[in-house]
């Protein structure tokens, strides 16, 4: 265990010292803050153009409608629909709005002649400002006396307040969109640290055998106590790494806040509206107040100290899992090239596991979430989709023991390849040569 020890301590100090290492390792906050909050500044920048639009409003009923601003200029113009391209370039137009008919037929449009595509917010303006006079126009042609009053009463505005009872039948809000949020950026976390620290480890063996330079630490140290070393190793790297960027990211999150006048809270309020698809928008205080606690409530619903302390182990097992099968690769081959036949069997489950978490969003506990959280080489990505939506402890627990006992029998596994391959050279390896190496 000496000799494990001296390998891990030497592989850690090697790889966390790099260059590349420590630039990643701090340029990631950055990069994932300015993700965040370099939209968010964009978006309130003003470029302080004022775009010129002409209305050719052949119904004479819509034009008096649109009024200028600061952002857009509306002017009415009577253009022939065989002119437009030369009256757009004569007046130096942004956008020509053409209304040929009556609106009140559903079947009739609008047209915006552009040489370019146009502001998304201009397209918004002419919806909201013909919608709501069109809509009362066919109201009103029904002649039904206040029918608008009657239609508006009829609307079902139902808010949905879930709640949800812990172990001890206490009442907690919860939140389906915040859980969706964090399950999935654990389970992303989860599969890019599994696959690209797996990966480090089979090019690491990879790189030694091909510079014959394990022929040098074999002499000294057993095959097993070297692969265990590595794969230890950059665990630890691997951890190191996801404690700085938690200590980085929240340390910045507090710097930059204040600065864009934009509390942590807004600023989750934000990034939860982007990941359900919808645009940023100006929230009042009121409207940003109940979004605050809508969110701490979610995140104290989720039990985030439950979810961390979960992604740790579930790292460490699925990290195991994975980088013992790499590190065996990286021994069976003579370079990097050869690689390929071996680590599309690893890669299909990584990636079957991913898809299966993202569909598992949708049913946390159906058959699928909750098998794929069981199998050891799906469980450590799926099983994170599900934490957030509360799992039994039971579940936990056989997932966990299953993990455990599978990296167990993984670690033998690659081991005997690992120990006969690492000094295997010049012969083309395939399947029945590792099937032979197990069996020795």
């Amino acid at each position: 265990m000496s000799k494990i020890g001296l390998v891990i301590k030497h592989e850690y100090i090697q790889r966390v010292a790099k260059k590349s290492f420590l630039i990643l390792t701090l340029l990631m906050p950055i990069l994932f803050l300015a993700l965040i909050f370099v939209p968010m500044g964009l978006s309130q920048l003003d470029d302080n153009k004022t775009e010129h639009i002409a209305i050719v409003d052949n119904t004479h009923k819509y034009a008096s409608l649109f009024e200028s601003n600061e952002e857009f200029c509306f002017e009415s113009a009577d253009i022939d629909n065989a002119n437009l391209i030369e009256a757009s370039k004569n007046n130096n137009y942004d956008a020509i709005i053409v209304i040929n008919d009556d609106l009140i037929d559903s079947e009739k449009e609008i047209y915006v002649y552009s040489d370019h595509f146009i502001n998304h917010h201009l397209e918004q303006t002419i919806k909201s400002t013909l919608s709501d006079y069109v809509e009362q126009e066919r109201i009103d042609s029904y002649n039904i006396p206040d029918l608008k009053e009657i239609m508006d009463k009829t609307n079902a505005a139902l808010n949905i307040h879930v709640v949800k009872w812990n172990d001890d039948g206490e009442e907690e809000n919860a939140s389906t969109e915040i859980a969706i949020i964090v399950g999935l950026v654990f389970s992303m976390l989860m599969y890019m640290f599994v696959f690209v620290y797996g990966a480090q480890v089979m090019n690491s063996v990879t790189q030694e055998k091909t510079s014959r330079i394990v022929e040098v630490l074999v002499c000294s140290v057993k095959p097993f106590e070297l692969m265990m070393g590595k794969i230890i190793s950059m665990a630890l790297v691997g951890l190191t790494q996801i404690a700085i960027w938690v200590v980085l990211t929240g340390g910045l999150f507090a710097i930059v806040s204040p600065m864009l006048n934009t509390s942590p809270e807004t600023a989750a309020t934000a990034t939860e509206m982007i990941a359900q698809g919808v645009g940023t928008q100006q929230l009042d205080t009121t409207e940003t107040t109940n979004m605050m606690q809508e969110i701490t409530d979610g995140l104290m619903s989720a039990n985030i100290v439950q979810i961390i302390i979960c992604f740790i182990i579930y790292f460490i097992g699925g990290y195991l899992l994975y980088s013992c099968l790499f590190a065996a690769i990286g021994s069976a081959v003579d370079s990097e090239t050869d690689t390929q036949q071996f680590t599309v069997p690893i890669m299909i489950p990584v990636i079957f596991a991913m898809y299966a978490a993202i569909y598992s969003i949708e049913n946390p506990d159906g058959p699928l979430a909750l098998w794929c959280s069981m199998i050891p080489f799906t469980s450590p990505m799926v099983m994170m989709v599900r934490l957030p939506y509360g799992v039994p402890m039971w579940q936990l627990f056989v997932s966990i023991a299953l993990l455990t006992i599978t990296f167990i029998g993984t670690v033998w596994l690659s081991a005997k390849i690992y120990r006969t391959g690492i000094l295997m050279y010049g012969k083309k390896i395939g399947w029945r040569d590792l099937y032979r190496w197990i069996k020795y």
